[in-house]
């Protein structure tokens, strides 16, 4: 008979990906079935519910700690908690030694401002804290003239467009809040991919959006100079794309930047506009790669528009398609397949077949918020109606971001799914139970999932997902799909062809491009043309 302990610790706080390491450990200890140590957010405590544990919601709230375990009986319970307990007082211990710019002995700094005073060569500040600091944060960065990186989310839309302003008025770059992903002269700010230096300059407001362009122009052979990345309201009407026009002209007197690609979620139309111009006076030939914008901005001379991720890197590498299309609107060809390595050729492979049809819905789980945009664009022109978090029109928007309304796309990175969690792209586990229930549903034909490597994600994501894979399909084998969209490079930590291979083992359909992986979807659920033969890059499944 199993036993269960619930406790909640009112008041307590620990990062997330503190509490993430934590449950794991937990659930590594001898008989227990379950753990989970979860700030009591919303989310957390609906997870906990569809797990069997009995938390009253009453009450709590995101600065509460809920700990959880369900173990062979109850003397297991108890010493497990016990063993949760001892960890996180483990976690909560820090050390005594010196901080930067001290010896043995010197206490660490206590402020931004301290920390730079102490080392003048101090050009950077990286941000992750909890929202509510956020403001007070930025502003001791930048008064200390510290450039910023800011991974955390948290100011409302008119202090953040005041702390950019006084960071451009500084000659200074304000990378967030909300920002993923920067790469610059070479060294990678949050989820950053392994990818070779090179002549193409890229700004996002997006971050999966800025590693899929990279990897793909890494596969291609062709590298970046800097990856500006500038948070994902910059191109917001409140914002005014501040940042953007920063980078941009940053990246104008920039020698090694030969060509630009602009990255975003549709902007403000005023916005785009005003980045248009501002790409063409930098003088270097840009793509505006705004992928679900039906309605580009006017282009003046020497400005393209792509509506994909894949097409503005095509146009970046110089591909014969995007260069010698004649009108201002670049064609979507199939992403670059390689560098002609073999290992290149393992991880992007070309489909000779269409996969076979699972007709149902589709079900798209994404942890990129750009990726999930893009395959959902490419499905929508196809079916129509999207449910979504964070949908295209506002009328598609799910009415519960529990429960799936035909064909659904949940952006797992979204503020509301991540709040007193570690992002999915480290912590997947909010996704796998989603991917569960989801492919057990009998009127889901394919599922469609982004996978993303690169430093700061999860050290093997295909380790996690592909046995999820393997039994799904394993229990639906004529009448389920699954399709990923691969994100990463081939010097990434997690090993590219390794990844690759193992969702392919598991069954899994695999390719380099999210709105290729949303082409794959439609041909799998028997909703669009089939794959044209040597035409795009994937994997027929081990199980089609």
């Amino acid at each position: 008979m199993t036993g269960s302990r619930v406790e909640v610790r009112r008041g307590t706080y620990h990062d997330s990906v503190t509490l993430m390491q934590v449950s794991r450990q937990a659930e590594e200890l001898p008989g227990v079935e379950a753990a989970a140590a979860v700030a009591a957010t919303p989310v957390n405590l609906e997870l906990l519910a569809r797990q069997g544990f009995a938390v009253d919601p009453a009450g709590l709230g995101p600065s509460d700690l809920v700990l959880c375990v369900r173990a062979a009986d109850d003397a297991a319970a108890g010493q497990a908690m016990e063993q949760v307990e001892a960890l996180l007082a483990g976690a909560g211990q820090g050390g005594t030694g010196g901080g930067a710019g001290g010896g043995p002995g010197v206490a660490p700094p206590r402020s931004l401002r301290a920390a730079a005073r102490r080392d003048p060569g101090l050009n950077l500040a990286v941000l992750s804290v909890p929202g509510r600091h956020l403001g007070y944060e930025i502003a001791e960065a930048l008064q200390a003239g510290l450039h910023v990186f800011c991974f955390s989310d948290g100011l409302d839309p008119a202090t953040e467009a005041a702390c950019k302003r006084v960071a451009a008025e500084r000659g200074l770059l304000l990378m967030g809040p909300d920002c993923g992903t920067a790469i610059i002269d070479g060294v990678g700010l949050g989820f950053a991919n392994a990818v070779r230096r090179g002549p193409v300059g890229v700004v996002g407001a997006s971050g999966t959006g800025i590693q899929e362009v990279t990897c793909l122009l890494d596969a291609a052979g062709v590298g970046i100079s800097h990856a500006v990345g500038v948070g994902g309201r910059d191109l917001s009407p409140e914002v005014g794309g501040i940042m953007t026009l920063r980078a941009l002209e940053l990246l104008a007197a920039d020698d090694a930047t030969e060509r630009l690609v602009v990255i975003s979620k549709p902007p403000d139309p005023g916005v785009a506009r005003r980045v248009a111009d501002a790409a063409a006076a930098t003088g270097k030939p840009a793509v505006l790669a705004f992928p679900g914008l039906s309605d580009p901005p006017p282009l003046p001379p020497g400005v393209r528009f792509a509506g994909s991720l894949e097409a503005a890197a095509a146009w970046a590498v110089g591909s014969p398609a995007a260069e010698g299309a004649p009108e201002p609107h670049l064609p979507a060809p199939s992403p670059p397949e390689g560098d002609g390595s073999p290992a290149a050729e393992t991880v992007v492979p070309v489909v000779h077949s269409p996969p076979a049809v699972t007709p149902g819905v589709i079900r798209g789980l994404f942890s990129g918020g750009t990726l999930c945009y893009e395959a959902m664009a490419v499905v929508a022109g196809v079916v129509g109606r999207v449910a979504s978090n964070i949908p295209l029109r506002p009328e598609w928007r799910l009415a519960d971001l529990h429960r799936s309304e035909g064909h659904t796309f949940v952006d797992f990175g979204d503020d509301a799914m991540t709040e007193g969690r570690a992002h999915p792209m480290i912590d997947p586990g909010l996704r796998n139970e989603r991917f569960r229930r989801e492919a057990a549903d009998p009127a889901t034909g394919v599922v469609l999932l982004d996978v993303v490597l690169g430093y700061g994600a999860h050290p093997d994501p295909a380790g996690e997902l592909g046995p999820l894979i393997d039994r799904a399909l394993a229990e639906r084998p004529v009448g389920l799909s699954v399709v990923v969209s691969l994100c990463g490079a081939a010097g990434d930590p997690q090993g590219l062809d390794g990844q690759a291979a193992a969702l392919r083992e598991a069954g899994a359909l695999v390719t380099r491009s999210s709105a290729q992986a949303a082409r794959l979807a439609l041909a799998a659920a028997g909703l669009g043309a089939p794959i044209a033969p040597g035409g795009s890059g994937g994997h027929a499944g081990g199980r089609r």
